[in-house]
């Protein structure tokens, strides 16, 4: 298993899939959002201190590559880390895989941008409390290339 990545485990419920019991797109973009907000608290800060701070981190780019399908009761793992810094841009890179058998099932990439809450303005620097985490968790990244998703 890599030590560059952040983990987060899920196991798919009831309301994570559809009629026949597989999980729903959607759910895994709130998957990935859950992991980013608790790889930034594993550092130490939580997303209200963003706010509290008058950061807002828009989405403005997202795309997912789909590989195999979750069903109902499997476990799940999320995994997280940030890409090295485009300019303001906050690149996020995501493995989601099965829990159990280790393999890949969706593959996604999350960039985000901060913006000042007040007048909605794109912030070309982070105040130093945030900027700090951002450089934590980026150097914890590793920037390793991505391989096999392995089971916890």
């Amino acid at each position: 298993m890599t030590t560059d990545w952040f983990h987060y485990h899920v196991r798919v419920q009831p309301h994570h899939t559809d009629y026949a019991g597989v999980v729903w797109h959607g759910a895994y973009v709130a998957w990935m959002e859950a992991a980013r907000v608790d790889c930034l608290r594993s550092h130490g800060t939580d997303f209200a201190d963003w706010v509290a701070a008058g950061v807002d981190l828009p989405v403005v780019d997202l795309w997912l590559r789909y590989r195999q399908s979750l069903s109902l009761g499997a476990p799940v793992l999320v995994k997280t880390r940030l890409a090295p810094r485009q300019g303001v841009r906050l690149v996020w890179h995501y493995e989601i895989c099965h829990g159990q058998t280790g393999d890949t099932c969706v593959l996604a990439q999350v960039t985000l941008v901060p913006v000042a809450m007040d007048n909605r303005r794109i912030l070309r620097r982070l105040p130093p409390s945030l900027e700090s985490v951002i450089t934590e968790i980026s150097a914890a990244a590793g920037h390793r290339k991505s391989g096999v998703c392995h089971p916890p």
